[in-house]
């Protein structure tokens, strides 16, 4: 992590990775997915990239 700003970004990481397990998600195919879609997405439908609507989706 080497600093605090880093220990806050993996932080975030590892809560988004473990988020995504729990909703039974495989985290890299999730992340991947929203960071090819996010620029393009309304802000107001942000909560449609979470990964529980991710995992509704895929079944």
């Amino acid at each position: 992590m080497g600093s605090e700003g880093g220990g806050k970004a993996m932080a975030i990481a590892y809560t988004l990775i473990e988020t995504a397990k729990l909703n039974g998600v495989d985290p890299q195919g999730w992340l991947t997915d929203v960071l090819a879609r996010i620029a393009d997405h309304k802000i107001t439908r942000l909560d449609e990239l979470l990964p529980w609507r991710y995992a509704a989706k895929a079944a």
